[in-house]
């Protein structure tokens, strides 16, 4: 990615070039693939017939379809679906996704080069909760309270669109997508830029290793998506080691890169790394991290956090061409087990693993980051 511009080069999700917008999926099973041009009813406007590549991409270029066009791509005759990478989905994870204008910009502004992480002092933020509005919107009107009180980081729970209008946000299942119940893409450029005008740092806590089971409209016509001989507690592992592997860790590789280069986004949080199994050589998590430092990164500070119960050091080592500060940070599960078990009693599930001795064992989180350092998990039989 040297270089780096947001979008150049991509493969996934609508592209406006001039008068004209690059429409593409991948499905290499699909043997037609028709873009439909559709309006606010679902009406058909106008049908394209996209051209399949020897990488499984269905393409077309369309004149015209600019911002605000509403599309959906027919993968059979009994079925349309939303684009997996769409930037905007106004009418939910069901319906047409819409064409959006790519931000024209490789970092958030000249005056914002990020913050260092020993700086950050992280407030976890739900927008659909943080105000009655539930919308980015209101959520950015609230950030100087947030900066009072000394915080210089947001993390916001994840944005990626999921079906209904309220949830944690961790079943959705289009990754580009704003919720749209939270606002829309400039939405966020917006609460990113206000911001960072009074200093802070945002995180988007980010699900990587499954899609949601309602509108998850790949797993119809996508085999290739998941790897069945692997599996995780959602089911199948997504495909970063099988065979048509490539595109699949390409999709997330564009997905991170979206998020902080396109949005101006500080850094991301991935959810439950060690469920996204990969016995290839370099792990999908050091792709991500070394995409990022190499694009955003080059420019700014930029923050990778990893949520990983099995305390894996070689998830936190940074590539060889990082530079020395551009070390990941850890989500640390042990130490938040241990203060649960002893703020609340609660022993049942992984909480087990800390029941015998919670007060030690939430000192040595405090002394050393890492409980578990290798010894034998009894919740994870050993």
């Amino acid at each position: 990615m040297r270089g780096y511009v947001p979008g150049e080069g991509w493969r996934f999700g609508p592209r406006i070039e001039g008068d004209s917008t690059r429409f593409s999926l991948w499905a290499p099973s699909a043997p037609q693939v028709t873009l439909e041009i559709v309006n606010a009813e679902g009406e058909v406007l106008q049908r394209h017939p996209l051209q399949r590549d020897g990488d499984g991409f269905h393409q077309a270029r369309v004149a015209g379809a600019g911002p605000g066009t509403l599309y959906r791509f027919r993968v059979r005759d009994d079925l349309a679906v939303p684009d997996p990478a769409s930037r905007s989905n106004p009418q939910g994870v069901h319906g047409p996704s819409e064409v959006v204008e790519a931000a024209a910009r490789a970092q958030p502004g000249p005056a914002w080069a990020g913050r260092p992480w020993h700086e950050a002092v992280v407030y976890e933020l739900h927008v659909g909760t943080f105000t009655p509005e539930g919308t980015l919107a209101a959520a950015a009107a609230r950030l100087p309270a947030l900066q009072a009180a000394g915080i210089t980081a947001v993390e916001l729970l994840p944005l990626a669109a999921f079906p209904g209008q309220r949830g944690w946000g961790y079943d959705g299942v289009l990754p580009f997508a704003v919720h749209p119940a939270y606002g829309r893409p400039e939405d966020l450029r917006a609460f990113a830029d206000a911001a960072h005008a009074l200093g802070l740092m945002v995180l988007l806590d980010v699900v990587y290793n499954h899609f949601g089971p309602d509108g998850n409209y790949m797993a119809a016509y996508c085999p290739e998506l998941v790897n069945p001989e692997h599996h995780t507690p959602w089911g199948s592992a997504i495909n970063f080691d099988g065979e048509h592997n490539a595109p699949v860790r390409r999709f997330f590789i564009e997905n991170a890169l979206y998020w902080v280069g396109e949005c101006g986004l500080d850094g991301l949080r991935l959810d439950a790394v060690h469920a996204l199994v990969d016995t290839s050589e370099r792990h999908i998590v050091q792709d991500i991290g070394a995409a990022l430092l190499d694009g955003p990164g080059r420019h700014r500070h930029v923050h990778l956090v990893l949520e990983n119960e099995r305390n894996s050091v070689r998830m936190l080592t940074p590539p060889a061409e990082a530079p020395a500060e551009a070390g990941l940070a850890q989500w640390d599960d042990d130490w938040h087990h241990a203060a649960h078990v002893v703020a609340t009693g609660e022993t049942d599930g992984y909480y087990s693993d800390y029941a015998e001795q919670p007060v030690r064992q939430l000192a040595q989180a405090l002394a050393e980051g890492f409980i578990f350092q290798g010894q034998p998990s009894p919740f994870a039989h050993g």
